[in-house]
Formats: C-alpha cells, structure tokens, sequence
C-alpha cells in the first residue's frame, strides 16, 4: 500500500511540473528573433549631410547616405547591437589595417555592372578617364517617406541610374530597419523601372552586396593592399592574419571559399571580433528573379548576391541576360541579419520564410 501512494505522488509531482512548465509549442520555446522590440527605431532625415540617419534607441544603426563622390547611395557604416562596425571605413575613412582595394566597394548597396553596357558596379573616384564614358552613376532623387515607430523604422527613396548622358532606370527603394535584441534586419525592397528599353547583361559584377570589415575576411595568403596608420595603400607580402576569422555557410551547406559561384537561399558570414561572435547573413527572397540567387562571395570581404550573372557562375550552362521595356520593372528583395553573438541555421530559415511571406 505504502509503495502506491508513494509511486502516485511521484506521478502527480510530475504533472504538476509539466503543467508549470508548459506543453510544447509554448512562447518559451520561439527564437529570439522572434521578440517584437520596444526600442524606438528613428529615421531622421538629415539634408544637409545628405543622409539619412537611423538609431535604435540612442544609438546609430546605419545611415543612408548619398554624397557626390561615391557614384551611387548606400548604407554605411552599419553596427551591431555592441557597437562593432561590420562594414570596412575604406574608402569613407582612413583606417589601419584595412584592405584599399576596389574603392566601389562602400558599405552595403544595389547596383549592377552592365546595363545597356554601362557599369555602374565598378565606377569610382578611381575610375580611368577613358572608362568614365562607360560608367554610370546612381543619384538620390528624394526622401519619400520615413517613418519611426517601436521595433522598426522606415524609409522610402527614389533614385535615378544614369549613363550614356540618360536616365536608364527610375527606382524606387523602401528600407524596414528591425530591431530584435542582439539581431538587427535591414529588408531592401527594390523597385527597377525601365526608362528605356534595357537588358542586364550576364556579369558577375553585382548585385546586392555589403564590403565587410576585415574581421570578418577569410584568412589568406600572398600580397594585399593594405592601409597603414596614415591611411596610405600599403602592399604587404606577408599577410598578417591575428584579427582576421571569417568563415562562410550556405543554406545548402557549402563553407568557406567552395560558395562562390554556387546558387543558395541564403548565406551566412561569420567571425570574432576579439572575444565576440558576430554574424552577417544575406536571405534571397523566393518572388526574386533568378531565386535562389547565385553568390559572387569573396574571402577579401566582398559578400555579394548576384542573380543575373548566370552565364558566369554556371560556366555558360545558363543565361539571364534580363531585358525590360520601356515602362517595365522588376523587384528585387533582400533580406541582412546583422548578429550579435550565435544563430542557428533553423532560425535563420525561420527569418527566410517570415521575409518571403511578409514582402
């Protein structure tokens, strides 16, 4: 008798503890990416300094921003939720240590290498004078909107892709800054319209991309360009690899260098500064053309998504080529997590499915 009542307590002791602790499926057991934010997040239109300024909280996340001497608007710096600058300063600000190479490459942005024939990828300051001819250049229009709200701001713009002495392309961007803790989202809704009949010739140079900092490159060997403490292009030959950790993983399970030229849903950069887990994770949006896009991923710290260079990354086995009419557009949606610390590869396609089904 006694060992029933002791073999029932132990039972009802067990019940009680589920019924604490709840059943599966409870909010106890969602992502952290999950948690809706009560941080303000501000968008602060600041004309004079031709950007676009966005905190949360007190503090800055990124900035839209368009000077004259970049050749196209782009987000820069963007910073985690401890203060770590994941894009390079190079060629905004001098910084020791850092690459100075491909001086296009500015924080995170969306441009493409042949239109019509015109590259707006690769036109800089450093552009030749016998290409300049050859090179186009994206201008802000005008701030049509922002919004700050608890959790996310907005911001909507317009911009004119011009080459050849014409405007090719009007396109319309809306930006959703979300903050959820130690993870951060820019969702980058894209909005091509033709001016004038155009096709995107197949090339590896684009599209949607962010230039790391160099925390967050591959390890390498060999000569780089570097900056040395007064900001001069240095070329050393025994590269000097103590700070540098990064590391890729594709949705599909591919690592480090192997993902260039491989087609993903998403992918993931990820590295230490100092003692802290950082990650950079780009998601493709499955309405995009050319989904699940092709990676043009480099180790020096360019970590681009290029849908429309098909020819290159499949060796001539496909092709894009996109045309548009005259009045024609086409969207192109992406998705940056910017990490503070560990992610797992299930929330990560958790925010790829939210992203797909939300836009």
């Amino acid at each position: 008798m006694k060992l029933k009542i002791l073999l029932f307590s132990q039972i009802f002791l067990i019940m009680f503890i589920t019924s604490c602790t709840g059943k599966k499926g409870n909010n106890s057991s969602k992502v952290k990416s999950e948690k809706v934010s009560e941080t303000i997040v501000r968008v602060e239109n600041n004309e004079l300094n031709k950007s676009v300024d966005i905190y949360f909280g007190d503090d800055l996340f990124t900035s839209y921003i368009y000077p004259d001497n970049i050749m196209k608007p782009c987000l820069w710096p963007v910073v985690t939720s401890s203060g770590i600058e994941v894009t390079r300063k190079f060629p905004m600000k001098k910084a020791p240590g850092e690459r100075c190479d491909h001086p296009h490459h500015v924080g995170m942005w969306l441009n493409y290498g042949d239109v019509n024939g015109i590259d707006y990828w690769g036109h800089s300051e450093a552009t030749p004078p016998e290409r300049k001819a050859f090179s186009g250049v994206i201008r802000h229009q005008q701030v049509v909107a922002t919004k700050s709200a608890k959790g996310e701001g907005v911001l909507t713009v317009k911009t004119n892709w011009d080459g050849g002495g014409k405007t090719q392309i009007k396109e319309e961007i809306s930006f959703y800054f979300i903050e959820r803790g130690n993870i951060r989202i820019i969702d980058w809704i894209s909005t091509l319209t033709a001016a004038e009949d155009i096709v995107f010739n197949d090339t590896k140079e684009g599209m949607f991309a962010i230039r790391v900092s160099r925390e967050l490159e591959l390890p390498s060997k060999g000569t780089v360009t570097l900056t040395d403490a007064f900001g001069n292009p240095t070329e050393i030959k025994a590269v000097n690899n103590d700070l540098v950790s990064g590391d890729y993983l594709s949705s599909e399970g591919k690592t480090g260098l192997e993902v260039w030229g491989t087609r993903a849903k998403w992918m993931k950069l990820y590295g230490n500064y100092k003692d802290e887990k950082v990650a950079v994770i780009i998601i493709d949006n499955k309405k995009n053309t050319g989904y699940p896009t092709y990676w043009h991923a480099r180790g020096y710290g360019l970590f681009a998504a290029n849908p429309l260079g098909q020819n290159v990354f499949s060796k001539g086995k496909e092709k894009m080529n996109l045309s548009l009419k005259k009045g024609e557009s086409v969207r192109f949606a992406y998705r940056t997590v910017i990490c503070s610390g560990e992610i797992s590869d299930a929330e990560i396609n958790k925010l790829a499915d939210e992203f797909s089904n939300k836009y």
